[in-house]
């Protein structure tokens, strides 16, 4: 009886998961998922993520992993690059003293309503770049995740088929 649940619990989560796709699709799917993680959709990317990998019928599992690619130390330093080019292609210029503004702003406590209703005014002229800059990061990450992840997946693969090819029939001495 429980090895037959066992079996019904595995096929079903082999189903949700979708685990056995081709290497190519499985690194589709980690891609997917690495542009979703590096999107200006930062806060939802996660069920964005989900919500590709149930319409496509991709790897939930690959998909989870490229979403979480973006580490929280990586997160500051991408979006400031991100907004930085985003920038410089819109030709956006940071307004006069921004750097002093931001620096008086956090004189205030982050819990207080003033503080948040003058870092989106503060910040407001840098949407479009961060939306763009982001989007346009997380397109090339998408791809050289792809040509990063295919011959590893491939090569993971590739040994087990060759382990179990190498493994001795459970019955035998």
């Amino acid at each position: 009886m429980i090895h037959m649940t066992r079996a019904v619990v595995r096929k079903w989560l082999e189903s949700l998961l979708h685990i056995h796709d081709s290497p190519r699709r499985t690194a589709a799917a980690y891609a997917v998922g690495v542009f979703w993680g590096f999107s200006p959709f930062y806060g939802i990317h996660t069920l964005l993520g989900l919500l590709c990998a149930f319409l496509f019928n991709l790897n939930r599992v690959a998909v989870i992993a490229g979403v979480y690619t973006n580490l929280p130390w990586f997160v500051a330093p991408y979006y400031t690059l991100a907004t930085i080019g985003g920038a410089a292609v819109l030709g956006v210029h940071l307004p006069p003293g921004f750097a002093h503004q931001l620096g008086a702003l956090f004189g205030l406590s982050v819990f207080g309503h003033e503080f948040w209703s003058r870092l989106g005014v503060l910040m407001r002229p840098l949407l479009w770049p961060l939306t763009l800059g982001s989007l346009m990061g997380a397109a090339a990450l998408s791809a050289l995740a792809y040509r990063i992840s295919l011959p590893f997946i491939v090569a993971g693969r590739t040994h087990l088929h060759l382990k179990h090819r190498q493994d001795p029939p459970s019955g035998a001495s």
